[in-house]
C-alpha cells in the first residue's frame, strides 16, 4: 500500500499546537501523554459509558428487569 503524501500544516494547526506547548509546558514524551489524557480522557469515558448504554439498552442508574444489569459503578 502506498504512503499517502503528507500535506503541509495549516498556521491554524501550528498555533494551535503552540499553545499547547505553552498551556502544557510540553518537554517531554510524557508531558504530551499527560496533555492528552487531560484533553481527551473524559471525552473518551463519555464515549465508553455512552458505547455501554446503547449495548445494555438503558442509561447508568436506570431501574431495569435485564439480569444483566450494571451496579452504578464507573467500572463494568
Amino acid at each position: 500500500m502506498a504512503r499517502r503524501k503528507r500535506e503541509p500544516m495549516s498556521e491554524g494547526k501550528k498555533n494551535i499546537i503552540g499553545m499547547l506547548l505553552v498551556e502544557y509546558d510540553i518537554k517531554s514524551a510524557k508531558d504530551i501523554e499527560d496533555a492528552l489524557n487531560d484533553l481527551l480522557g473524559g471525552t473518551i469515558q463519555e464515549m465508553l459509558e455512552s458505547e455501554m448504554d446503547e449495548h445494555l439498552g438503558y442509561q447508568a442508574y436506570e431501574r431495569s428487569s435485564n439480569p444483566d444489569y450494571r451496579n452504578g459503578n464507573e467500572r463494568y
